[in-house]
């Protein structure tokens, strides 16, 4: 009897384990069966979508007809700033003379304008510059081959200033080079503030772009349909004053301040308008 029950006990328990091994592998195949599934459906998908994209390619906005024009709006306006550059060149034999003599000359000027009403945030330093001083000497008695013969030092140091007082640019211009600048450069007028100007600027020209793009339309028979794109250029000419009016300026013994007259800048700003057409 024991033995009889032994048997029907191991028998149940591999009976057990059997039905168990069986449920996991179904479990197993079913995630397995899911997955493929999943995988399929996703490449499908993909292959789909890649068809769908090919049917679009060559058919971008380059193949649409479209039209381009442009023009340009002018707006003339007085300068209400002027930028000038001032600066001190200083030889001497040695660095510590030439930029001694530099420093102080510098700082006179500096002095000068700021004397003239000229804030010190519209003062910069633009340039700093020491180099040797040669003389040279060509083939001669006493220098068979020639010779290269350090003489000194040059110091330069440059000042940009910017002048708000128009009326003013002269005698700033005679300070600085009655206080120890030899040399006065690069005077330009500009517009401090040139938004507002560029503003009207381009709205003259997108006007007369799109008066023009209608009638272009209508001469060859098309139909504006929208705008693609746009694009713009704008140009401020700075009035060079030093490069044309130089001779007045009296430097190195001038009679007086020179008289500057600053005349209008003007502000321009070209559009170009691209339009589908139909």
């Amino acid at each position: 009897m024991e033995e009889f029950k032994t048997e029907f006990a191991e028998k149940k328990s591999s009976c057990c384990e059997s039905r168990v091994h069986k449920s996991l592998f179904k479990t197993i195949f079913s995630l397995v069966v899911v997955l493929l599934f999943v995988l399929i459906v996703s490449f499908a998908a993909e292959a789909v979508n890649k068809i769908k994209a090919s049917k679009y390619v060559g058919q971008g906005i380059g193949t649409r007809n479209t039209i381009t024009v442009s023009d340009s709006g002018e707006i003339y306006a007085a300068p209400d700033l002027a930028v000038t550059s001032f600066s001190v060149v200083t030889e001497a034999k040695t660095v510590a003379e030439a930029m001694s003599e530099n420093t102080n000359k510098m700082n006179a000027v500096i002095e000068a304008v700021k004397g003239q009403g000229v804030e010190e945030k519209d003062l910069k330093t633009i340039n700093f510059n020491i180099s040797p001083h040669y003389d040279y000497y060509g083939v001669s008695s006493i220098y068979p081959s020639g010779k290269r013969v350090l003489v000194g030092y040059d110091v330069t140091q440059s000042l940009q200033v910017k002048i708000r007082d128009l009326e003013k640019v002269g005698s700033i211009v005679q300070a600085a080079v009655d206080n120890g600048s030899n040399e006065a450069s690069d005077l330009q007028f500009t517009i401090d503030q040139q938004d507002e100007f560029k503003k009207q600027a381009r709205e003259e020209a997108i006007n007369k772009a799109k008066a023009k793009a209608e009638e272009l339309a209508d001469q060859l028979g098309v139909k504006l349909v929208r705008i693609t794109s746009f694009s713009e250029s704008n140009y401020v000419p700075y009035y060079d004053f030093m490069a044309k009016e130089a001779a007045p300026l009296g430097i190195g013994g001038g009679s007086g301040a020179p008289q500057i007259e600053t005349g209008e800048n003007k502000i321009e700003v070209t559009v170009y308008i691209t339009y589908e057409i139909d």
